[in-house]
């Protein structure tokens, strides 16, 4: 089964691309192309990511692209509440394999927060999240169980974040997977996003996207509730 053949709606646009690798090399080219037109626009860029194993070469060749780093601000769709440190932290990930060389001049936000517990320290990062800029682009991933971010099907806050008008910019999550608690930018502020795209590889996640589309239940799978709005999906087999 190829990309091509599920029913999109009209505001979905889908890439179709051969690898791993050409994806990775087409996204960070199309990431990188935006980014330049807001700075050239307005001064300024803003580029939310997610965290994982499957962006890695994405982040790598993004890295690499042509930018003026001092004017992009780098956020996280979501976080482990582990220390940056950890080898699960998402803000480790793009130290290590963004915010090097000439793209460590980025100003990165992250959501990791110390606190006496998650909702101290979602609380924090809803506050300081209010000085990041307009997202120009946004960066999602999906599981397998239709989750984006870490908008996970039954967890305790989901309703919350995934309501589309809410004032809360972060929320405290909790994952079926280790680590279970997670930080996550709700919904509200993820689709206020200028571009968003959706990364996805193997058959097994076009699977997870035909169910997600043959339904109407954001809280059974919250990628759901971006699947309707404007949205750029890359795959590759």
């Amino acid at each position: 089964m190829a990309i091509s053949e599920l029913q999109l709606p009209a505001a979905v646009k889908a890439h179709e691309l051969a690898d791993a690798k050409t994806l990775a090399a087409t996204l960070a080219r199309d990431v990188a192309e935006r980014l330049r037109a807001a700075i050239a626009a307005k001064g300024q860029a803003c580029v939310v990511l997610s965290g994982g194993r499957s962006p890695v070469p994405f982040l790598e060749r993004l890295a690499a692209e042509a930018l003026d780093w001092s004017k992009v601000t780098v956020s996280l769709a979501d976080e482990r509440w582990v220390p940056v440190e950890h080898a699960d932290s998402n803000a480790g990930l793009l130290a290590r394999h963004l915010l090097k060389g000439t793209a460590a001049k980025a100003r990165f936000m992250g959501l990791y927060q110390q606190a006496e517990n998650l909702e101290r320290a979602a609380a924090n990062a809803d506050q300081a999240l209010a000085d990041l800029p307009a997202i120009d682009v946004l960066v999602l991933g999906m599981g397998d169980d239709g989750h984006t971010a870490s908008l996970f099907p039954n967890s305790p806050n989901l309703d919350d974040g995934l309501a589309p008008n809410s004032s809360r910019r972060c929320l405290p999550m909790l994952a079926p997977s280790v680590p279970h608690q997670r930080l996550s930018m709700t919904r509200a502020l993820l689709a206020s996003a200028a571009f968003t795209a959706l990364s996805v590889q193997g058959q097994g996640k076009l699977a997870t996207l035909r169910a997600a589309l043959a339904g109407e239940d954001l809280t059974e799978m919250p990628i759901r509730a971006f699947l309707h709005d404007p949205l750029d999906i890359y795959w590759c087999p």
